[in-house]
């Protein structure tokens, strides 16, 4: 038996690394090759691993928006406990090492992946939890409350350029998330919010005091991913939150898509509590695991 890692940097490669996360994580939005290829940041590491000559997996670091390195290593499950995830892994784990990082976090997709985390020095930090919500053919529209307007972001230069200093950087520092999520507006734009043609602002007169979305999934054309759903602290309470992902839900229903998902975490219940009372179930819960490196 043969285990082979090269890395993923021609575009068939980057197409066989994206067919293993469809696989593994069905029900999640994947980039594109092109949306990799703009994304790739320095100092990321993209991995395909082989079995016997056959595709067996692929990994990922880079630098995470939490802080330290993002190392995921992902097995097909016909090539697991044959070595492939400790590979995949180590060299990962090594190339963030070589690059500064003194710190791995990564994701725990399969509860029985665990103790493979445990193994190496991860321990839990929290968790991911994806809610599901089933659009019906005709979704009511919503009531912005009182004083509060509506607006759609696309085509709107003006408050594009104001969004992020003005709510999201407040809103990522509100994230229940151990380390905090520092990112550049840079990068709120470029892997975030790559799409703005259903994204929508509430404005309170002049000021953005919200705003809610959904990304397409380009693979499931029938799907969207919510974006970010934020309300200015000053604003909370108000019903701003809810009236703004009714409307993302509408818009849903008018474009025809058969569902919509959300990602919160652990410590953001009221926003779960909001989700499930707007009809989202949970589905999958992912384990956010940390490890110190190198790795033992």
């Amino acid at each position: 038996m043969t285990i082979d890692l090269r890395v993923a940097d021609t575009d068939a490669d980057l197409e066989l690394w994206r067919t293993v996360r469809m696989a593994l994580l069905p029900n999640e939005r994947t980039l594109t090759v092109a949306e990799m290829q703009a994304q790739a940041a320095p100092g990321q590491l993209l991995l395909l691993a082989f079995r016997d000559g056959k595709l067996a997996g692929s990994g990922i670091t880079s630098r995470s928006d939490s802080g330290g390195a993002f190392t995921q290593p992902r097995v097909l499950p016909g090539h697991r406990r044959r070595g492939v995830g400790t590979g995949l892994l180590r060299t990962l784990a090594a190339h963030a090492l070589d690059h500064g990082f003194t710190e791995a976090g990564a994701q725990v997709e399969e509860q029985e992946a665990l103790p493979f985390a445990a193994r190496f020095g991860f321990v839990e930090r929290g968790r991911q939890i994806e809610q599901v919500r089933a659009v019906a053919r005709h979704e009511l529209p919503t009531e912005m409350p009182e004083g509060i307007e509506l607006v759609q972001l696309a085509g709107r230069a003006d408050l594009a350029q104001r969004l992020y200093p003005e709510l999201v950087r407040e809103a990522l520092r509100d994230f229940a998330v151990d380390p905090p999520i520092e990112i550049t507006e840079e990068i709120w734009w470029s892997r975030w919010l790559t799409s703005t043609d259903a994204t929508f602002v509430a404005l309170d007169g002049d000021e953005i005091v919200g705003m809610a979305g959904l990304m397409p999934v380009a693979d499931q054309p029938d799907r969207a991913e919510n974006a970010l759903t934020a309300v200015r602290r000053d604003h909370r309470r108000r019903g701003i939150a809810r009236a703004l992902k009714q409307h993302t839900i509408h818009v849903a229903s008018q474009r025809g898509l058969r569902e919509i998902y959300s990602w919160t975490q652990t410590g953001n219940e009221p926003m779960q509590a909001l989700n499930r009372s707007l009809g989202y179930v949970d589905r999958t819960v992912v384990v956010t695991v940390r490890a110190t490196l190198p790795l033992p």
